[in-house]
């Protein structure tokens, strides 16, 4: 019978000791979940951010200049919208050509914009480009846009794209967002050699500075300040105490520190203030341009470095951009932007003749520049 009770003992004693080791390690397990759903909240615009199917395309050539590219690898982010996809063309090419650094182009489009843009790109002169194709989810902007019809042009899922630059380029410590409309004419590593100070998550080029100041649109309200973007009316925006008088900036071309970006969490902060905006309004009523703009203007308040103004020099898409700039000046610029209602490939642009240097013909015939067309027929 004592044998009978030790071999009892010892099996409780094994039975008790499995139930210890189960229940530490269920303990583990949800400690372990928790960490988990910690970093998946913070994380979840970018898990949501890309299609579960992107396509990703690297093609690595020698750089046509006749060197092979070499050094740090340059990120450059830019969109690409198949009504308009003769602007990516162009600036590419611009970019390309102007360059020896090893540049890699992150191009974010839709679903709809993929084949054209593989077959413009391999069947041109780009065919030797670095550079990686990766598809937007608009579902991220969910409760984060209005959905007012009259915005709609404004509104648009790519213009977001910026707000999302860790996700698009996960492994990088820097890169550069470009506008489509843009045309490069200086070295691109230049650009991205500008310093950017301790704790600042990235560089502008302000309005106020000499060179698009000579070509600010003014409306109703004065577009070159805050006040100009937001409604400081509105208690949410007075609570924050900025000055309506401080000098805003052109978010179409900039220099992210992409580890600071992590480290302050600055999509999460933009995207507050997005659903900010729906729930009270905020923007200013005369805002004249992206709605892009004011969450970023928020954000960075006084807390973003400035690059070089010939490194944007913007507004050559407003009216009378021609007579504000001297063709010489526009000439020795190293970044041309024709942000505005006015675009190179249209049939009223001022300066048209740069961008149309960097264009490269679509090869399946399906984008035509409209003034062009327009001369044919």
């Amino acid at each position: 019978m004592c044998h009978t009770l030790i071999e009892f003992l010892y099996f409780s004693v094994n039975i008790f000791i499995l139930v210890l080791i189960g229940i530490a390690f269920l303990i583990i397990v949800q400690r372990n979940l928790i960490n988990l759903n910690d970093f998946l909240r913070k994380e979840n615009s970018e898990s949501v951010l890309l299609q579960p199917h992107e396509s990703d395309y690297e093609i690595k050539s020698p750089n046509k200049l006749g060197v092979s590219a070499t050094g740090v690898e340059i990120p450059v982010v830019i969109t690409a919208v198949d009504e308009r996809l003769g602007a990516l063309i162009a600036a590419m090419n611009s970019i390309y050509s102007n360059s020896k650094s090893n540049i890699v182009f992150h191009i974010v489009t839709m679903n709809d914009t993929v084949d054209h843009l593989k077959a413009w790109l391999s069947k041109t002169a780009l065919h030797a480009v670095k550079y990686k194709i990766l598809q937007f989810n608009p579902k991220v902007l969910d409760g984060k846009i209005s959905k007012d019809p009259q915005q709609a042009e404004m509104i648009k899922p790519l213009n977001f794209a910026r707000f999302y630059l860790p996700s698009f380029v996960p492994d990088a410590e820097k890169a550069i967002y470009l506008d489509d409309d843009v045309i490069v004419q200086g070295d691109i590593q230049e650009l991205f050699d500008a310093q950017l100070k301790a704790g600042h998550a990235a560089a502008f080029s302000d309005d106020c500075d000499s060179a698009s100041s000579k070509a600010i649109v003014r409306g109703a309200g004065n577009q070159n300040n805050y006040i100009g973007f937001l409604d400081f009316k509105r208690e949410t925006i007075k609570k924050l105490g900025m000055r309506a008088s401080t000098c805003s900036f052109n978010p179409g071309v900039f220099v992210a520190n992409l580890t600071e970006w992590r480290l302050q969490n600055i999509t999460n902060k933009l995207e507050k203030w997005m659903q900010l905006n729906v729930a009270e309004d905020l923007y200013s009523r005369t805002l004249a341009g992206s709605v892009t703009t004011p969450p970023l203007l928020i954000v960075f308040y006084k807390q973003h470095s400035t690059i070089d103004p010939m490194w944007h020099v913007r507004h050559l898409g407003s009216a009378g951009a021609g007579n504000r700039y001297s063709s010489q000046f526009v000439k020795a610029a190293k970044l041309l932007h024709w942000n505005g209602h006015f675009k190179p490939w249209g049939r009223a642009s001022s300066f048209s003749d740069l961008w149309d240097k960097w264009y490269i013909p679509d090869p399946t015939g399906e984008f035509n520049p409209l003034r062009r067309h327009a001369e044919e027929k």
